[in-house]
């Protein structure tokens, strides 16, 4: 199933895209109002952490500010994705120059009713998360971008700057992978 871009009620992001350039600031906070979520879902699933809202900020500000080169050839989350990735990979490359070392474990247990299977939901979902944050990097965007996002290959192709069969290969593998690591 692909995430319709247009589904919203209103005007389309390339309207949008066209009153922004006329100097609607409204315009502007309507698509990120429409877009930012899904950016954040992404790249909180690809590893951003606690740096989620400040990606996306960044994400948002490099669009906005580069505007005027985009297409139109992808859809305007699909290109708001590929920027926010694109910013990720740079704040990895700036935390392995600068490594961090957190002081304190924020992670809380919450048992609920049944504690038993909270733990176990937790564990399944911590592994999960150490395996898709451990999928090679291309493989991760592609599965997150069909998986949580629900986009198409020729999309995430797009988004990517890959070819469709490239983009399937990927998805297909970074699958396997991680059904091997829950397994295990």
């Amino acid at each position: 199933m692909q995430v319709s871009e247009a589904s919203e009620v209103g005007p389309s992001d390339a309207e949008l895209i066209d009153r922004w350039r006329r100097g609607e600031e409204v315009a502007a906070t309507e698509l990120v109002r429409r877009h930012a979520g899904a950016v954040a879902r992404y790249l909180s699933a690809a590893g951003a952490g606690e740096d989620v809202e400040d990606l996306v900020q960044e994400a948002f500000f490099r669009a906005f500010r580069r505007l005027e080169s985009y297409r139109g050839t992808a859809g305007f989350r699909t290109w708001v994705m590929a920027i926010g990735s694109n910013a990720l990979k740079d704040l990895r490359r700036k935390q392995i120059r600068h490594p961090v070392v957190a002081l304190e474990d924020r992670d809380v247990v919450d048992v609920g009713n049944d504690p038993h299977s909270a733990v176990v939901g937790l564990d399944l979902e911590r592994r999960l998360e150490r395996a898709v944050v451990a999928l090679p990097l291309m493989q991760r965007d592609v599965f997150l971008l069909r998986a949580q996002q629900g986009m198409g290959y020729e999309d995430i192709a797009e988004a990517l700057e890959t070819s469709v069969g490239a983009a399937r290969v990927h998805y297909h593998q970074a699958v396997k992978r991680l059904k091997r690591a829950l397994a295990e």
